[in-house]
C-alpha cells in the first residue's frame, strides 16, 4: 500500500485519537462512548473520499482503541504511509533565498518531516522568520521581521490559541519600486504550530496573502 496520509491529516487522525481516549477517561455511559467512536471513525474517513478496502481497514481500526497503548500501536501502523514534508538540504534552502546574504539555514537532518506541514525557523541575529511550504504545487520560501509578543493569541496558520509573534513581510510593490509591507500572527514554536495543523486552508491563506 502507498503512503497516502499527509502530515496535517496524521495531526487530524491523533486529534481523534486523543478524542476517544478522553472520551474512556471521561464516561462509563457506553451509549457516549459509541457516538465518540462514531464521530472520530466519520470524521477521519471523511478525509478521503476515496478509500481503498485496504486503506479503510487500516484506518477502521481507530474504532477499538481504548487505552494509551493501543493508541500508540495504532499511531504506529499508520507511520509508514505517511507523505512526508520534501527532504531538505542546505544547498536547497539557500537557492530559495538568493538576496538573503550569510543564511542560516536550520539543521536538516533534525527536522521531523513525517509531522512537517511547513518548514520555519527563527533567525535570532537578524531577528527573521523564515518559512518553506508546499504553495501552488511547489515549494517556496519567504521570510520577514518576527516580533515575538508577550501574551497568546490565535496562529494565522494553525488557528489555534499559542505563543506568537508578530511577522512581517517587505515586498516590492508591481510597478512604481515602492515596497508595502504585510504580517500576520504566527507561533513562536514551529513544531507545536504544526502539530496543530489539522487543514491546509489557513497555511494557503496566509500564504497567498504574503505572496500575491
Amino acid at each position: 500500500m502507498e503512503p497516502f496520509i499527509f502530515p496535517h491529516h496524521y495531526h487530524f487522525i491523533k486529534a481523534q485519537v486523543q478524542s476517544l481516549l478522553n472520551a474512556y477517561a471521561g464516561s462509563t455511559d457506553p451509549n457516549v462512548i459509541r457516538a465518540r467512536k462514531e464521530i472520530a471513525q466519520e470524521s477521519v474517513f471523511q478525509l478521503y473520499p476515496e478509500l481503498t478496502e485496504e486503506q479503510k481497514q487500516l484506518l477502521a481500526s481507530l474504532s477499538v482503541i481504548k487505552e494509551k497503548n493501543e493508541a500508540k500501536q495504532f499511531l504506529l501502523r499508520l507511520s509508514p504511509y505517511i507523505i512526508p514534508f520534501p527532504a531538505l538540504t542546505e544547498q536547497a534552502i539557500k537557492k530559495m533565498f538568493p538576496k538573503v546574504k550569510k543564511l542560516k539555514p536550520p539543521a536538516t537532518a533534525e527536522i521531523p518531516y513525517a509531522e512537517t506541514t511547513y518548514v520555519s525557523w527563527f533567525d535570532c541575529g537578524s531577528d527573521k522568520k523564515y518559512v518553506i511550504a508546499n504553495y501552488g504545487d511547489k515549494l517556496i520560501g519567504i521570510h520577514g521581521v518576527f516580533t515575538p509578543l508577550p501574551q497568546k493569541g490565535i496562529c494565522a496558520i494553525c488557528n489555534k490559541i499559542t505563543e506568537i509573534g508578530m511577522f512581517v513581510l517587505e515586498a516590492r510593490s508591481s510597478n512604481d519600486g515602492t515596497y508595502l509591507k504585510k504580517g500576520n500572527y504566527l507561533c513562536q514554536d514551529s513544531i507545536t504550530c504544526n502539530q496543530n495543523i489539522r487543514s491546509l486552508e489557513k497555511l494557503h491563506d496566509f500564504l497567498a496573502l504574503m505572496v500575491k
